[in-house]
């Protein structure tokens, strides 16, 4: 079973660190790179489906308040992680946008459930070949750490350190 970091764990190196340790398995982390963006391009745009009233928001604004949110929760730890993780945030509204004009309000929330779900399943089969057994992540952070430690890395790979 996969222990939670520490609840004082607010350093965003402390929760990478805990990632790089509990993602080891070279099948989970291959998986954690297609279904963590795929399991927040399925969010945001659930959350662009919803409905806004148009005299006063344009469609996506949930989404786009949500990115807002979350990007003001990672400045606060790392601003050069919240800078990139806004980027990649920035191309999943965009696709969002995309899916949500060629193929409607309804196919959007069909299409983003079923990647949902599926980003879901690939993480619960990940966590398999790591020995871990784990629930549905409840824990907001959670679904912030994802994404972040996924960026982190790939940052990494361009010599880009992120405290």
């Amino acid at each position: 079973m996969t222990l939670p970091p520490p609840p004082d764990a607010q350093r965003m190196r402390d929760w990478l660190d805990h990632c790089e340790r509990e993602h080891t398995h070279p099948i989970n982390r291959a998986l954690h790179a297609v279904c963590m963006p795929l399991g927040a391009w399925a969010v945001l745009a659930l959350l662009w489906a919803i409905p806004v009233p148009q005299r006063w928001l344009q469609p996506g604004a949930w989404a786009v308040l949500a990115t807002v949110l979350a990007f003001y929760w990672y400045w606060k730890r790392s601003r050069v992680l919240a800078a990139a993780v806004l980027a990649g945030f920035a191309v999943l509204l965009l696709l969002a946008r995309y899916a949500a004009l060629a193929f409607g309000h309804d196919q959007l929330i069909l299409l983003a459930a079923t990647a949902l779900v599926l980003a879901l399943i690939g993480r619960f089969i990940g966590q398999r070949f790591e020995g871990h057994r784990t629930g549905f992540p409840l824990d907001p952070v959670h679904w912030l750490i994802g994404p972040a430690w996924l960026m982190a890395r790939l940052l990494q790979r361009f010599g880009i350190h992120c405290p």
